[in-house]
């Protein structure tokens, strides 16, 4: 394992775990998608298919259990917690995943590395989280205002992908025989997808300022 993707791994899970204390430290999840949580778990459920078949490492097996089980809790306590529930913005969280989940499933049919079951979904997986982050994006510009525990989230959670697209780079001139152009393409959509999120960042955090988004 190289530094890119170890510090790729770390700014996910601390994503995760900003999200996890902003929804149990505050007993809220105003400002969070409910929709983008479900596109994650189906992301990790269909990208782990080997989990309990392909032993790599202990440190893959663990990392595999946290994403899984984190994001199925996640979704749960935001749709069934009885105090954290209430605090759901559906009426601004109203992207349409579901096509996003179709559209992600028909591209794997077709585009993927080796048409088997296990290839199939792992391509799948990554289509669809290259776009996950969309309805979370739509819901926060059209709130405006953003917290500081969801900016963080948020932040956290495309870096971990530009931490990635370093660590494709390294093995693209490291390894002989890496060829993993379906994760490199599907990782650099969902970076530019952040470019917008991540200037207005950038610009709150230097003027010290609350972070607010155009509608």
């Amino acid at each position: 394992m190289n530094i890119f993707r170890l510090a790729g791994d770390m700014t996910h899970l601390i994503s995760i775990l900003v999200l996890l204390l902003k929804i149990y430290a505050t007993k809220s999840c105003s400002g969070i998608s409910l929709k983008t949580q479900e596109l994650y778990a189906l992301v990790f459920l269909s990208r782990y298919l080997d989990l309990f078949t392909d032993f790599i490492s202990v440190y893959n097996t663990v990392m595999k259990v946290v994403f899984v089980a984190s994001s199925l809790a996640i979704v749960w306590c935001m749709r069934s917690h009885r105090v954290v529930k209430r605090s759901y913005d559906k009426e601004l969280d109203t992207f349409r995943h579901y096509i996003l989940v179709f559209v992600s499933f028909v591209l794997a049919l077709f585009i993927h590395e080796q048409f088997t079951l296990k290839e199939v979904f792992w391509a799948f997986s990554l289509y669809l989280e290259a776009v996950a982050i969309l309805p979370q994006l739509v819901l926060l510009q059209r709130s405006g205002n953003v917290d500081n525990l969801t900016g963080q989230y948020v932040f956290f959670l495309g870096a971990y992908r530009a931490f990635y697209i370093l660590n494709w780079i390294y093995r693209y001139f490291t390894e002989k025989h890496f060829s993993r152009w379906i994760s490199a393409i599907s990782g650099l959509v969902q970076t530019a997808l952040y470019a917008d999120f991540f200037y207005y960042y950038f610009i709150s955090w230097k003027n010290n300022a609350k972070l607010q988004l155009p509608a």
